[in-house]
């Protein structure tokens, strides 16, 4: 009997043993956040759409009257977009090269050309997204709305807007007026060859240029797929000089902070 109980005496001390060194099982790996479900959603309002998030979760649909557009290229392009109450820009959206052609004044894509655009209504899907604060439709198709229905926006004055946060008008056409050119560079010179003055006369490059209003200094640009070297606008740039006074018209664009697209130069 006493032999029975101090074997399971022992027993019993070797289970609490092993119950004590045992390794507690492994806190389990975390999951990563599952993606966005992806929305559809037909936006009858710039309200709705300005609502939606940019993370690439709203798969929209829009319709819009194009006020300008940039170059075709590989069955593509960007276009400028308005209704009454907000703008879009459309990142580089499928539509056909007949299609297109009825959106703006001329395809001689020649020194010269400018994306003018006739106002025609049309219907873009695509996602919401954005890049460096720029909102856009990105993987975005484009259908005609051919329907007579044509309106072009007049540009909206952020002069006054720019010092404080103009985000509120992005992608919308847009004026600044009595804004003062200031130097681009170190060296002095009023514009620029690309952001970083890498191009050259005669490979249509964008330009780049600053002004000032009120003690604050902004960069615009010509975008040259919109305007291409040897239009009005690109030529009235290449001829600025600093501490000339100018009036200014383009469209919103962002790069961490306002970057309009300009249309249009007036030296005062």
């Amino acid at each position: 009997m006493k032999k029975l109980v101090l074997l399971l005496l022992s027993l019993m001390l070797v289970a609490g043993v092993y119950g004590c060194t045992k390794k507690a099982d492994p806190e389990p790996a975390p999951q990563p956040e599952p993606a966005p479900a992806p929305v559809d959603v037909t936006i009858t309002n710039y309200a709705d759409y300005a609502a939606l998030p940019t993370d690439g979760s709203a798969v929209v649909t829009i319709e819009a009257y194009v006020q300008a557009a940039q170059s075709y290229w590989d069955g593509a392009a960007s276009l400028y977009l308005q209704d009454k109450d907000g703008g879009y820009f459309a990142y580089s959206a499928k539509i056909s090269e007949e299609d297109f052609a009825k959106l703006v004044e001329s395809t001689d894509y020649s020194a010269g050309w400018k994306g003018l655009a006739n106002g025609m209504k049309v219907r873009v899907e695509g996602t919401k997204a954005e890049w460096s604060g720029e909102v856009e439709l990105t993987d975005a198709t484009v259908t005609l709305v051919d329907d007579g229905d044509k309106w072009l926006a007049e540009a909206y004055d952020i002069t006054g807007a720019l010092p404080t946060d103009p985000a509120e008008f992005i992608n919308r056409k847009v004026k600044m007026s009595d804004m003062t050119v200031v130097a681009s560079n170190d060296d002095g010179a009023a514009f620029l060859y690309n952001w970083d003055g890498s191009g050259a006369a005669g490979n249509n490059n964008d330009l780049y240029f600053k002004v000032e209003k009120d003690g604050m200094a902004y960069t615009f640009v010509v975008e040259s797929y919109l305007c291409y070297e040897g239009s009005d606008v690109y030529d009235a740039v290449t001829a600025l000089e600093v501490g000339q006074v100018v009036d200014l018209e383009g469209f919103l664009y962002w790069y961490e902070g306002p970057q309009p697209h300009i249309t249009s130069v007036t030296v005062k």
